[in-house]
């Protein structure tokens, strides 16, 4: 029986992947600080990742087939999993934000992130500079690893609101800030990424692989499904979430060419709407 360690997935699609990986007969362990109960049927260590020492105590003498780690977010982290953890395959879940400094009007492949310098030093990381840096390390390394460069998350038990914030503004008649000339990005629902990382983890195939639903969307069609005639008001700084002034695309071929189908955008949409609406 495959033995899988998942850091994190206490929560959104996290949880529905150790539940998928659990229903497939695989002998799960979840790793977390401990502030959710994880699902039943799976094994539960509680550290806090950044504790090197407490990290190493809690695993013990463990290893395992596959590491999905669903929570690593700086090149630190990263390098602290590195010396702890022993795998015979690691899974990170990366962002389509690693690609927050291309600009390119065709989809973004997998090859247009550069590989990046490590700074294991700096104060602080912005989230698409910690990723990418996070990806670096754990590729550096002789562990396979490979990375899922996730694209926006939408539906499901959503904690972050932002499709929320679309909702509740359009809904009561206001507008939303949005670009001047809003251009598209790569959605995919939480159930479809749950759906791709329990493939990924059940995989062999190593090195960064993009996950989006086909069919992109804009501010302004995120809006028009929620609202017959949505009203925008154009802004220079803070617009709304999902509102992007440049062509944020994923190329989804590498995924595909695997082996696994994604859905389109307008399977789910309306649904992830009313999922919205009842949060």
């Amino acid at each position: 029986m495959k033995k899988v360690l998942v850091l994190g997935g206490s929560r959104y699609f996290g949880r529905e992947v150790v539940e998928r990986l659990r229903d497939g007969g695989l002998d799960v362990t979840v790793l977390n600080r401990g502030s959710t109960p994880t699902p039943s049927g799976v094994a539960h260590l509680i550290a806090d990742r950044d504790d090197e020492g407490g990290l190493k105590a809690a695993l013990g003498s463990r290893s395992f087939d596959v590491v999905l780690d669903q929570v690593c977010y700086t090149p630190v982290q990263a390098a602290i999993a590195r010396r702890v953890i022993r795998a015979g395959r690691y899974v990170m879940t990366s962002t389509i934000e690693v690609y927050d400094q291309v600009r390119t009007e065709t989809p973004m492949a997998e090859t247009l992130v550069a590989p990046v310098p490590v700074d294991l030093g700096a104060p602080s990381y912005d989230y698409g500079e910690g990723k990418r840096q996070a990806e670096a390390v754990f590729a550096a390394g002789d562990t396979p690893f490979a990375s899922v460069r996730v694209a926006h998350v939408l539906g499901g038990d959503d904690f972050t609101g932002r499709l929320r914030h679309y909702v509740e503004r359009l809904d009561a008649g206001d507008a939303v800030d949005i670009h001047a000339k809003p251009r598209p990005s790569t959605f995919i629902h939480a159930r479809e990424i749950a759906d791709f990382l329990t493939w990924t983890v059940l995989a062999d195939f190593t090195g960064p692989i993009n996950a989006g639903s086909h069919g992109e969307l804009s501010a302004v069609d995120i809006a028009r499904a929620i609202s017959v005639e949505p009203r925008f008001r154009a802004v220079d700084r803070d617009a709304s979430p999902f509102s992007f002034d440049r062509y944020a695309v994923l190329d989804t071929s590498r995924a595909t060419g695997l082996g696994f189908s994604f859905s389109t955008t307008t399977d789910w949409l309306d649904e992830a709407v009313e999922n919205a609406r009842k949060a």
